[in-house]
Parts: C-alpha cells; sequence; structure tokens
C-alpha cells in the first residue's frame, strides 16, 4: 500500500499552550518520500483541528493520497462500548464523544464527562485522575481506589506495548486518557469531513486514512537525533513521518496487516524492528543555497586562502544519514556524536600476571598468606580478598573485591600456602582503574570525523555495535571537449587521451566516495546539459574538467551562468587559476581546468576540503612541513604557486619543467612546494613548504 503523504500528530488534552513552542503541546509531523518538513506548532485543539482539515482537504484537492496519525488510542478495553452505547461499534463511541465533550482553547469538560460514564459502571471507576480542585461525582483522584467496574486495565494493544500507559488515567506523569477523549470528538468530525477511512476498523479505500501511532515504538532513535533547538515532541512527530513515508509499499503492509477489533491497534505494534529500520534509514540533507559559491561583488583576482574561507564558510552537508554495522564503518564520516555504552575498563583489572592484594606494600619482606583460586579474563574470582591476604591474578583480569594493587610473578617466591616479595610497591601498581580509558556516556568520536580502523577498535571497546554516518558522497567525474578520446583508442590529428577522468575518479575513490563516472562531453551545448541534467539525478556532485574558462567552447561555465548560479573565480595561482562553481538544479558542480597538472593540483587545493563538508565532514588544511631546497626559483609577487616535488636525499627537489602540460611530473613527484603569495628568490638550501601527497589523503 502506497501513501503519497504521511501526515503525524502529537495530541494533548490540556489547555492552550501559548504562542511559542513546548514541550506536552500539539505539533503536526509531514514527511512525503521519506523527507520529512519542519514539524508545525499547534497551540490548542481549536487551532489543530483547522489546521489538519485544511491540511487533509488540499492533499485531497491536489490527488495525493494520506496517512494520518495520531497518538491516542482508538478505541477502550473490550466491553467499555456495549455499556456506553449499547453496541461495540467504535465509531458509535466515537460519535457519542463528539456530543458529550465541550472544549475551548481554556477550558473543557472532560472530568466531568468522565464521571458521567464512570456512573453507569458498577463500583469505582473505570476512569481516574481528577485534576480539578473540585471534586468530580464518581471520579476518584487516585487510580488505587478503583474497585468493581469490571473493565480490563489495558487493551491488548497496550498490554502487548512495553511501557504503554492504560487510557483510563486522567491526569499524572503518562496519562492518555484525556488525550483520548478530547482527540476522539476530532477523529470523528475529520472521518465525516474527509470521508476517511480508520484502521484497523475497516479497509483503507479512501485517499485519507486514519492510524492510531505510538511515537515510543521508535523511541530510541528519537532520543539519539533530537536537535538541541527541537521539543521532543516534535521531533517524535518529525521521526516517525519520515520513517513511515521513507517505508517501502509491502513493509508498510506489513505493519497494517492486523485483524479489526473494536478496540484498535498501534501501527507498526510487533513490527518494531521494521519500523526502527525506517526510522534509522538514509535522511536528505537540505540544498546549499544558490550563492554558495558567490564571491563579492567587484572581486576579480581570488587569493586562494580567500577562496578557500569562501567555501569553507558557504558550503554545508548534501548527505543524509544511516545506521551501519560497526565492520562497516571504516571510511565512513560519523552523522552523529558517538557516546560509549559502558567504560573501558569496565572494571578495575590486572596490567600484568602477577598476585594482587590490598596496598601499598612499604619497604621491606612481605609475606601474604595465598588463597585458592584466581582471577583470569573471562574468569573473575567470585569473592573478597581479606587484608593480608593475595590472590593469583593474570593479564586483563577483573580484580575482585579487595584488591587494588598487583606485585609481578618475575618478583615473588611462590608456595602452596603464601607468597613472599620485597616492597616498596605503591598503591595502585600494575593495575588499571575503571573507566581510566573512556568512562560509560562520554563521547568519545565527534560526529564529521572520517572513521578509520583505530576508531574502531575505539567504539568497539566502549560496547558499539553500530554507527550513525553519512550516506556516501556520490561525486560524479565528467570529462568534456571533442578532442578528448578514451586512452586506448587510434586517435587522429589534433586529438588527445583523456587523462583528467581516470585520475580524478581514482582521486575520489581514495577519499572514500561513491564515484559515478559521466564520461566524456562533446563540446556541443545541448549534450552536456543531458548529461547534466542525468547527472544531478544520480550525484551529489558533480567535478567537471575543461570548459571552465569564458572561451567560445566553454559550454560548462555557460550553462551554469544561463540556470543563474555561475561563479566564475579566477585565483591567484599557478596553476589552475580559472574554476567555475555552481550549481544544476540543487547539484553543485566544481568545474576544473581542462589542463591534467592544474586539475590535479586545484582538485587537491580546492576539490578536497570542498568535498568533505558536502559529504558532511570536517574542513582540514594539508600538513606540511618545512625543508632545505635543492633548487632555484625566482618568484614575482601576487599569486601561490605549487610546484610539483619530492623529497631526494632528504632535501625538496621539483620537477625539471614547471610546464603544466608535462603530466608525467605527477607521477615523479611525491608531494607539492607550496609558494605563498610574495616575491621570493630561492636557492638552494633556502628553507620551503613541501606538503606530501599523503596529507591530501592520496
Amino acid at each position: 500500500m502506497k501513501f503519497d503523504t504521511v501526515l503525524m500528530v502529537d495530541w494533548s488534552g490540556g489547555n492552550d499552550r501559548g504562542p511559542t513552542p513546548k514541550k506536552d503541546s500539539i505539533f503536526a509531523g509531514v514527511a512525503r518520500n521519506g523527507i520529512a518538513q519542519e514539524p508545525v506548532y499547534l497551540r490548542n485543539r481549536q487551532v489543530a483541528e483547522g489546521w489538519i482539515t485544511e491540511f487533509l482537504r488540499t492533499e485531497q484537492a491536489a490527488g495525493r493520497k494520506v496517512l494520518a496519525g495520531f497518538d491516542f488510542a482508538f478505541g477502550y478495553p473490550m466491553g467499555f462500548g456495549e455499556v456506553l452505547t449499547g453496541s461495540d461499534d467504535p465509531f458509535a463511541v466515537w460519535d457519542w464523544f463528539e456530543a458529550k465533550i465541550e472544549d475551548s482553547p481554556k477550558s473543557n469538560n472532560r472530568f466531568d464527562v468522565a464521571g458521567e460514564i464512570n456512573a453507569l459502571f458498577p463500583g469505582v471507576g473505570p476512569f481516574w485522575g481528577n485534576a480539578l480542585k473540585r471534586d468530580v461525582k464518581r471520579l476518584p483522584r487516585k487510580g488505587s481506589t478503583r474497585e468493581g467496574h469490571g473493565l480490563p486495565e489495558k487493551r491488548a494493544a497496550e498490554e502487548a506495548a512495553k511501557g504503554a500507559f492504560p487510557v483510563w488515567q486522567l491526569s499524572g506523569a503518562g496519562a492518555v486518557g484525556s488525550q483520548t477523549i478530547m482527540g476522539l470528538p476530532v477523529l470523528s468530525r475529520l472521518r465525516k469531513t474527509c470521508g476517511a477511512s480508520v484502521w484497523p476498523f475497516e479497509p483503507l479505500t479512501a485517499d485519507v486514512a486514519l492510524v492510531e501511532v505510538w511515537p515510543s515504538l521508535i523511541g530510541k532513535v528519537v532520543a539519539a537525533t533530537q536537535p538541541d533547538d527541537r521539543v521532543r515532541d516534535a521531533h517524535q512527530v518529525y521521526t516517525l513521518a519520515r520513517a513511515v513515508s521513507a517505508m517501502p509499499p509491502d513493509e508498510l503492509e506489513t505493519l497494517l496487516d492486523v485483524p479489526a477489533t473494536p478496540e484498535g491497534s498501534i501501527l507498526g505494534l510487533g513490527h518494531e524492528k521494521l519500523l526502527m529500520k525506517a526510522a534509522v534509514a538514509p535522511v536528505q540533507a537540505p540544498p546549499l543555497r544558490n550563492d554558495c559559491f558567490a564571491l563579492p561583488p567587484g572581486v576579480t583576482w581570488t587569493p586562494v586562502p580567500k577562496a578557500l574561507a569562501h567555501l569553507r564558510d558557504n558550503l554545508s552537508p548534501v548527505t543524509g544519514s544511516e545506521t551501519v554495522p560497526l565492520h562497516d564503518g571504516a571510511g565512513r564520516i560519523l552523522s552523529q556524536d558517538v557516546t560509549a555504552l559502558r567504560a573501558h575498563p569496565p572494571a578495575p583489572n590486572s596490567a600484568v600476571d602477577g598476585y594482587g592484594f590490598a596496598g601499598p606494600a612499604e619497604a621491606g619482606e612481605h609475606v601474604m598468606t595465598l588463597l585458592e583460586g584466581r582471577s583470569a579474563a573471562g574468569h573473575p574470582y567470585d569473592g573478597t580478598v581479606p587484608a593480608g591476604h593475595a590472590l593469583r591474578v593474570l593479564t586483563g583480569a577483573v580484580l575482585p573485591q579487595g584488591v587494588d594493587t598487583v606485585v609481578l610473578q618475575e618478583d615473588v617466591n611462590v608456595t602452596d600456602k603464601c607468597i613472599a616479595f620485597r616492597g616498596p610497591i605503591r598503591l595502585g601498581a600494575n593495575a588499571r582503574k575503571a573507566g581510566e580509558d573512556m568512562a560509560a556516556d562520554q563521547v568519545i568520536l565527534r560526529a564529521g570525523r572520517l572513521l578509520t580502523p583505530a576508531d574502531l577498535a575505539t567504539a568497539a571497546a566502549a560496547g558499539v555495535g553500530e554507527l550513525p554516518v553519512r550516506t556516501r558522497l556520490r561525486v560524479g567525474i565528467l570529462s568534456t571537449g571533442d578532442e578528448l578520446l578514451a586512452p586506448g583508442s587510434k586517435a587522429t590529428e589534433g586529438q588527445i587521451f583523456d587523462a583528467n577522468r581516470p585520475m580524478l575518479c581514482a582521486i575520489a575513490a581514495a577519499w572514500g566516495y561513491k564515484v559515478v563516472d559521466l564520461g566524456r562531453a562533446p563540446d556541443d551545448r545541448g549534450q552536456l546539459r543531458g548529461i547534466l541534467d542525468r547527472a544531478s539525478a544520480s550525484c551529489d556532485v558533480i567535478i567537471s574538467s575543461g570548459g571552465a574558462s569564458a572561451g567560445d567552447e566553454d559550454h560548462m561555465s555557460s550553462l551554469l551562468k544561463n540556470a543563474g548560479s555561475l561563479a566564475m573565480w579566477r585565483v591567484a595561482m599557478k596553476p589552475g587559476r580559472p574554476l567555475a562553481m555552481g550549481l544544476w538544479g540543487k547539484t553543485p558542480v566544481l568545474g576544473l581546468p581542462g589542463n591534467p597538472v592544474a586539475a590535479m593540483i586545484c582538485a587537491l587545493i580546492f576539490a578536497r576540503p570542498a568535498l568533505q563538508v558536502l559529504a558532511g565532514g570536517t574542513w582540514s588544511e594539508p600538513e606540511g612541513y618545512m625543508g632545505r631546497a635543492t633548487f632555484r626559483k625566482s618568484k614575482k609577487a601576487g599569486r601561490r604557486e605549487y610546484l610539483r616535488a619530492r623529497i631526494s636525499n632528504g632535501r625538496v627537489a621539483i620537477f625539471p619543467s614547471e610546464g603544466s602540460g608535462r603530466v608525467s611530473g605527477l607521477s615523479w613527484a611525491t608531494g607539492l612546494v607550496e609558494l605563498d603569495d610574495s616575491a621570493r628568490e630561492i636557492r638552494p638550501g633556502d628553507s620551503v613548504r613541501f606538503v606530501p601527497f599523503g596529507s591530501f589523503g592520496l
């Protein structure tokens, strides 16, 4: 079963909550195809009913099918309807409440109605929780005073849902009874106004389906992903709407496939794993602003540091998030902070093989009674070591009660009954304290971190089995130009082999991104437009080479200009001056120079940190170090230069030719010499900055 729109409503039984969003208020969350909108705050039930009715009517007019979930009970335990209306028809109960409930933003009669209902039953109850200052006839203030009313305490759904409260409680922590009494009249009107079908009471044949939900079924995901600036109730409907809208139709059908019962049911009950899986599925990040690449007016030549700062300040992640098993985490970027599930070490343990006792041991000879047994890794000693006694302990073993110090076995003489050794031995010697590495609930890995194998060990030691990560950035690589041929083809005069695409594809793959090879585009604006249209649907970012300047055949920059998002950067650097930046639809495009040397250096300097941010990581600068030059170089002021270089006999050598057409120099080099914007005369022995390719992630 497929729904175009999912609406989730967090309801309230209380009075008007004022103009500012706050907890225990009404919030509505809307999502389509796994993309959720910012939750809507509805200050009271009157505002909420008007907003929901208008929303559903608008969706119906647009031809969209809506699943609308509400977080209160759609029915009562068996036997309630028969006494209240003479029928077990749940809609008769809805109509009864619609006729009886009087509601305004500041007051309502729910407690009086509950007392009236209680009068229909023998004994005391079933409703309880009078929160008014005045007494309400037949409505007790405490649930413990009820007796003999003859109804079950919970519906079957509440019995199956761990932690769910009964519908009889009208006030106090966890009370859902007031939400139900005040919500059923609204559902009754929505059903009639919109012609809605109600699950699970009837087949969902209408274009609006009303269903009962309980966000606590995905409470762990809600708690783990709640932003600091969003109220918990708002985040619940945001997350649940996104999850349900992202579910494949067959999985949603599984959730809906429950027997019809007058009590009603909770969507997802019994299928929490499916719902949780959808709740942690990839989510879409917001698109970049259309002016993210635009330089300030009047800027012509841009120094490299300013160009980099502009990217750093204006780019943001374009990837979603997902949860992966720990062993699949290497090379992924964390989407959230990771906290230790338990301390490491979880308990005090021994750092050596030896004998444990209560320390310290002063200078001189010590003889201690040796207890039977031992403590080994995975097999702790079950008992307490008395003062003056010792126990055999092995490396990694939990230290039992009465032990805080360990003496090395090499320093001990042992008999069956005792050990002897010489002090001094300080308190805590050769022992590790619980949590001395990581404490429980401590943040051990920060969001934005590119996970290493060592990080996996850290997370595993803290008990973490799954990692919240960014979905892999999909990087499209495109070469442009009629002159390009695939390597290995037969070339004619005027044609060259495409060196950029295999180079840039390999670089993007080495950085851990999912590479989408977009092939070669001819110098035809219409064909290039079609390639970009298709690429924007399958890529998160596009990197092209060639056509990035302002010539007649520079179609990439022309298309971006016509799309209204071109930023033509003339960067004060050598090699690589022209860079075209823009958005094709919502997909960022980085246009690199066509020369392979310039394309690679611009990719390292600009594309690498930009892609890291787009992928959800942190901005990073390459690390270099100073070395003694073996070369001579006269450099003018006004631009930054990058020379292909390598370390030779402990000194920095550069490729014999600075010509950007010498592709082989990229293979010869192991890094770059970076010369800043100032004028400089470099002689052998002068200090220069060398940045190894390893600092660029290669």
